[in-house]
């Protein structure tokens, strides 16, 4: 009698009290954050920061450079996380928040001998590329 009043009580549940268990979504319920994925062609560390190319289209290639301070601490605008041994391709995630850049994570591989890591001379005077960069603007064009 216990067993056919419970399965009687969950019938009434899920035909009648549906909607008692449904979540209520609000209208405007988009996210804020939204994120775009371009591989890595190139990425040139730095004593300043790290110059990315990345493939902007078919045939063309765009350079963003990602300085230094934004990997340097917990909460930071950058993040680099090393690809497994593999054969997959680095790419790099640009999140941005309300249609502004919040910030961006590397995949690369932790070996640089992998052929998309290139080597800048010591001799090269590069910091001004990093000075006053605030924001990150990818280019598709």
């Amino acid at each position: 009698m216990k067993k056919l009043i419970f399965a009687a009580l969950l019938v009434a549940l899920v035909l009648v009290g549906t909607p008692v268990f449904a979540q209520t979504i609000p209208s405007d319920s988009a996210s804020e954050f939204y994120f775009v994925n371009v591989h890595i062609e190139t990425i040139w560390p730095t004593r300043a920061g790290y110059i990315v190319q990345y493939r902007a289209g078919m045939h063309r290639l765009s350079r963003v450079h990602l300085p230094l301070e934004w990997f340097s601490s917990a909460g930071a605008k950058g993040e680099i996380i090393g690809l497994p041994r593999g054969n997959s391709w680095p790419y790099m995630s640009v999140f941005y928040r309300n249609g502004e850049f919040s910030h961006v994570r590397l995949y690369v591989h932790r070996v640089p001998s992998h052929q998309s890591w290139g080597s800048v001379s010591q001799n090269s005077s590069l910091d001004s590329l990093f000075e006053n960069v605030e924001t990150l603007n990818l280019q598709f064009k």
